[in-house]
């Protein structure tokens, strides 16, 4: 069963979508899971695919649109904040707690492409998650200031930095926010492109996963509040919790979960999914399955009553 709930976070109320297990008979407390969406994206998308699908195997799971973003309150539309992100998951969690459904020592959190940062992030000093789980995980600091790959000049990051900068001073001065697009809009844009921006194109905007409340759009001057932030700096202070990141061998991205799983302390581990891309693990049925078996595993055995 799924039902619309709103939450606060730092003075902002998030929308989010609340699944109930099929066999929940409205006494006991369960095990559950905080889903967080990509960059980009909104609750309906593949976090809520896999909110739905955990739900199905007796998790009560909470995914929820971030702030600034989606059906949440927040200006300017489309900010993304990576601390504001970790916040939001922060709170997700704290709303479990209130919940009679669940057992506020059995909570877990997954996060999926950029949540698969800031899950992580947030999990560093919040205890209460019990298990840490990513899919396709990203360092969206890494990306902006490395470029994806690692080998971008970094005179292209002073100058999103001079341009973010120019951006808030003509906010001050009245003009609206200037936006860029998360994905490539056309096919035409996407060709060519590496493997994580055509796919995303082809997820994003296409009718495989279009949604209106995800028009690819993130305001520019974001990025001077990107660039300060690093995902898997501190990923250590998980441990002793325990850690899982799945990734496909083919993902364009993969490197980010190796490192962060490399600076993680004990319980650790990078499980890979043969032949899949970073966009593959959203929704392909090829690969779907197999992951929910790998979380459905993981949370049982450390969300365990």
């Amino acid at each position: 069963m799924k039902m619309n709930v709103t939450f606060p976070s730092a003075g902002l109320n998030l929308a989010g979508h609340l699944y109930l297990p099929d066999d929940y008979t409205g006494t006991e407390r369960r095990a559950a899971v905080v889903v967080s969406h990509p960059f980009g994206g909104v609750k309906e998308q593949t976090a809520g695919l896999y909110a739905e699908r955990l739900a199905g195997r007796g998790f009560v799971t909470l995914t929820f649109d971030a702030a600034y973003q989606g059906e949440s309150e927040g200006e300017p539309r489309f900010l993304e904040n990576p601390f504001q992100r970790a916040e939001d998951v922060r709170s997700a969690v704290t709303f479990l707690t209130t919940r009679g459904e669940v057992d506020p020592d059995r909570i877990g959190a997954l996060g999926i492409c950029a949540s698969g940062g800031y899950v992580p992030f947030a999990a560093q000093t919040d205890h209460r998650m019990k298990a840490v789980a990513t899919v396709s995980g990203a360092d969206m600091g890494s990306l902006f200031r490395d470029g994806l790959g690692g080998d971008q000049a970094p005179e292209v990051l002073a100058g999103m930095l001079d341009e973010a900068g120019r951006d808030r001073t003509a906010e001050a001065l009245g003009a609206e926010p200037r936006l860029a697009h998360v994905v490539p809009e056309t096919d035409a844009d996407a060709e060519g492109a590496p493997d994580l921006y055509r796919e995303g194109h082809d997820y994003y905007r296409t009718p495989r996963a279009e949604n209106p409340h995800a028009p690819n759009w993130f305001v520019a001057r974001s990025v001077d509040q990107i660039a300060q932030y690093d995902s898997y700096a501190l990923v250590g202070l998980i441990s002793p919790r325990p850690l899982l990141m799945i990734a496909g061998t083919e993902a364009d991205t993969a490197y980010f979960s190796k490192l962060a799983v490399e600076r993680a302390g004990e319980p650790k581990e990078l499980f890979w999914v043969d032949g899949a891309s970073h966009i593959d693990l959203y929704d392909k049925e090829a690969y779907v399955p197999l992951v929910l078996d790998k979380l459905t595993d993981f949370f049982t055995r450390n969300l365990s009553a």
